[in-house]
């Protein structure tokens, strides 16, 4: 789609015309004027398919039935579920009367249920049966007892106060939920007119989304991001690759975090594209589904695209459709890259970087930019946004080369977390630049580059050590796959460096040859004291490696003293 709008105003400054000021549910209801019958959910696996006048049709019956069973604008409705059709469906149908949807890891136990259900306000949770090891019907009887007992639409339970409804996300009847099919019903009962008195109580500022993060590094807080954070960045993501309605997106990352609802759902929308779902990630799923549905682009974390390129069937695919796409989540390393390119014809594969936090992109790079751009830096700023890179210590910009931290401002910036005004101004500076934590650096012509997280650089006897520069050295290491880089507690130098490395089939590799390596061809305090050779890196489902889980192996495998060497 071709934007047509005139910029006005300094980017990152309220007055900055954006791609557009219409709610999710409005835009939603103008793209299925251009092109009713276009697809726009395709579910291969299921021989599922909504085009875009199906899926209008499906979530306003929905939305009428939420407001049937008492919910209204602003209040909150979590999902607890995998990439099952019906997530989209309750996202877009709390979109288009506002209630607040709040996205749920499939993979939440009763502990981070029940810390979720508390800190969010939750007036309505939609799960499914089970997912992997977790079994939520089990996991909400015993946390919810009340449930049984209580009659759908009534629930009473103390400790959950806001807590009204349960929903189930499918036919089958369970005790005091209400099902979709049940839903749908009641929506069919409910006048247009409710709807439409809906829709004049909220606006494009009001929180569409609410995403607790990952809480990798401590509690789970919750982002409130508004219809025109998220909606302006899924239009941008999809400009940077030059998408259009002939695209086909297959998209395999979770729609829970903003890889999937944003740069994949919401850049579909506003470029009127169609979304093509692997509902759990599976490599050979997302093989068959380039090649049955001629994909034009595919999205996923590194490991995903090596998990693919190395499945044993990937040559009986067909790709020679393929064009674009996003790689996110952790840095590409550049035989990746190649492959990717070579073997999937994803020419114009763009990298992206952001934060939940800022709705999340706020750098990408673009479908022509070089391979060393595409490898070595997250490309350059999107043209709506501010950013700066800060020097920690003082506040002040850094000059070119120099890391800093990587903060950003504009239409993106997350509202706040919810209930933790103490939590939002650690990382909202009064100029309103959100400060990511990551450390990176700018060059002359305009392309950032991340060198680490601030809490995750290593201070070797008081050298300052970027573990992103030794991880992208050993990616040209032969035989080494991939490789992640933290900090081990150390007696004598305070910290020093300790390396987890995969390596390629058919390749075996010692730790003396990974030091060895190191040694010849780079600064000795840079290299790996320690080496550990692993199957899987420790990750979250949204595709991130935990570095914390790898330095607490680190300290057990060698037997360190955390009470003493507990880094600072």
């Amino acid at each position: 789609m071709e934007n047509t709008q005139e910029y006005l105003g300094e980017p990152g400054s309220p007055d900055y015309k954006l791609h557009t000021e219409l709610t999710i549910g409005d835009y939603f209801r103008n793209q299925v004027a251009i092109d009713p019958d276009h697809e726009f959910v395709v579910y291969p696996d299921r021989d599922l398919r909504w085009s875009y006048k199906d899926f209008d049709e499906r979530t306003d019956n929905l939305a009428r039935g939420l407001l049937a069973i008492g919910l209204e604008p602003g209040d909150h409705l979590g999902v607890w579920a995998r990439n099952i059709p019906d997530w989209l469906t309750f996202m877009y149908a709390t979109a288009k009367i506002g209630v607040v949807l709040v996205t749920m890891n499939p993979v939440y136990k009763i502990h981070e249920l029940d810390y979720v259900l508390k800190k969010s306000d939750m007036k309505a949770l939609c799960i499914i049966d089970a997912y992997r090891d977790v079994d939520y019907i089990k996991i909400i009887r015993e946390l919810i007892p009340e449930s049984e007992k209580c009659q759908r639409g009534h629930l009473d339970a103390p400790e959950f106060p806001y807590l009204k409804n349960l929903i189930y996300m499918g036919p089958e009847k369970h005790r005091g939920f209400y099902s979709v099919p049940e839903l749908l019903l009641l929506g069919e009962h409910v006048q247009e007119e409710a709807l439409e008195e809906a829709r004049t109580k909220f606006d494009n500022n009001d929180v569409a989304m609410m995403q607790y993060t990952s809480g990798t590094t401590g509690f789970p807080k919750g982002v409130m991001l508004t219809h025109r954070n998220i909606l302006n960045n899924g239009f941008y993501i999809g400009d940077r690759q030059d998408l259009t309605p002939e695209d086909r997106i297959v998209l395999p990352v979770p729609f829970f975090h903003c890889f999937g609802c944003v740069l994949g759902v919401l850049a579909a929308l506003t470029h009127r594209s169609t979304m093509v779902i692997v509902e759990d990630f599976s490599p050979l799923m997302v093989l068959q589904a380039v090649h049955k549905e001629r994909a034009t682009a595919l999205y996923g974390v590194p490991t995903m695209f090596i998990a693919e390129l190395n499945h044993p069937l990937f040559d009986t695919f067909d790709f020679s459709h393929m064009r674009t796409g996003i790689m996110a989540g952790s840095p590409c390393p550049p035989e990746t890259m190649k492959e990717v390119i070579d073997r999937m014809h994803a020419t114009e594969l763009t990298i992206c970087y952001g934060l939940t936090e800022t709705s999340p992109v706020f750098i990408q790079t673009s479908t022509d930019d070089t391979f060393d751009h595409k490898c070595y830096t997250i490309g350059r700023k999107h043209d709506a946004v501010q950013v700066r890179v800060i020097n920690p210590a003082t506040g002040e910009d850094c000059d070119f080369g120099e890391p800093g931290e990587l903060c950003c401002r504009g239409y993106n910036v997350m509202k706040g977390y919810y209930n933790m005004p103490e939590e939002t101004a650690k990382v909202l500076d009064k100029d309103g630049y959100l400060h990511s934590g990551d450390l990176g650096i700018l060059d002359p012509d305009g392309y950032y580059r991340v060198t680490g997280r601030i809490k995750d650089m290593i201070i070797r006897g008081g050298e300052n050590i970027y573990p992103l520069e030794v991880e992208n050295f050993y990616l040209s290491m032969p035989g080494v796959l991939d490789v992640q880089v933290v900090g081990i507690p150390d007696e004598k130098y305070g910290e020093i460096v300790g390396a987890f490395v995969r390596t390629r089939p058919g390749f075996t590799l010692t730790e003396e040859e990974v030091r060895d390596y190191g040694i010849e061809r780079m600064g000795r305090y840079k290299v790996p004291k320690h080496v550990f050779f692993i199957d899987e890196f420790p990750m979250t489902p949204s595709g991130k490696i935990q570095k914390f889980k790898l330095r607490e192996m680190a300290k057990e495998m060698l037997g360190i003293d955390t009470s003493v060497f507990e880094k600072k």
